[in-house]
């Protein structure tokens, strides 16, 4: 489980525990299953890279809900993938490279599935450079999601697949492919963060 998830869990596990002990058991059965929804929320497993070169990876487990031209004017291609509340919501590294940018945005909380939530919602814009490509991860947050957490700082590297940061309780995570790498998703398709491939560069 994450490290983020302790301080959610810890109470509702104490909590239920004295509710135990004080008779009420209906309560404490309660929230200690609500404690085991919430852990089941911060699970973080591990994830094992495809030996596949030049791979662009999926930055987020979830469903491709868009497939377009950034929202934000530049070259490429986005991805965005919708992260539901069953889903792993730790975010990882698409490409092995330096961190150049960390950019948190303020904005709104709409539901993280619509378009729009990539162009107004508060996100936290992360660029990785891998050689010479420049490639973007966004961190999105939704209607529930109004915590980023983001691990990563620049002028750190990562390898391809490392964890980068999570979004608590549902969001959207948005992946920029460099311009002439196209996705090999389909809206719809379901992605596993640092081991779906998203894109081949050639």
């Amino acid at each position: 489980m994450a490290s983020e998830g302790w301080p959610f869990v810890v109470p509702l596990l104490g909590g239920g525990l004295l509710l135990w002990i004080a008779g009420f058991t209906v309560a404490s059965v309660s929230l200690m299953l609500l404690a085991g929804g919430v852990a089941l929320f911060f699970r973080d497993p591990e994830r094992f890279p495809p030996p596949v070169a030049g791979a662009i990876l999926a930055p987020a487990d979830g469903r491709v809900v868009r497939i377009g031209p950034p929202v934000d004017g530049r070259v490429g291609t986005e991805v965005s993938i919708f992260l539901s509340l069953f889903d792993v919501h730790i975010n990882r590294a698409p490409y092995a490279g330096r961190i150049e940018e960390v950019l948190p945005s303020p904005g709104t909380f709409q539901v993280a599935w619509k378009e729009e939530a990539s162009r107004q919602n508060a996100q936290t814009l992360i660029r990785i450079k891998g050689g010479s490509l420049d490639i973007f991860v966004r961190q999105v947050a939704g209607i529930l999601a109004r915590q980023i957490v983001t691990w990563v700082r620049p002028g750190q590297e990562v390898q391809a697949g490392e964890r980068i940061g999570m979004i608590r309780f549902g969001s959207r995570v948005d992946l920029l492919l460099p311009e002439g790498v196209h996705p090999g998703v389909q809206i719809g398709d379901r992605v596993r963060g640092g081991e779906s491939v998203i894109g081949v560069v050639s």
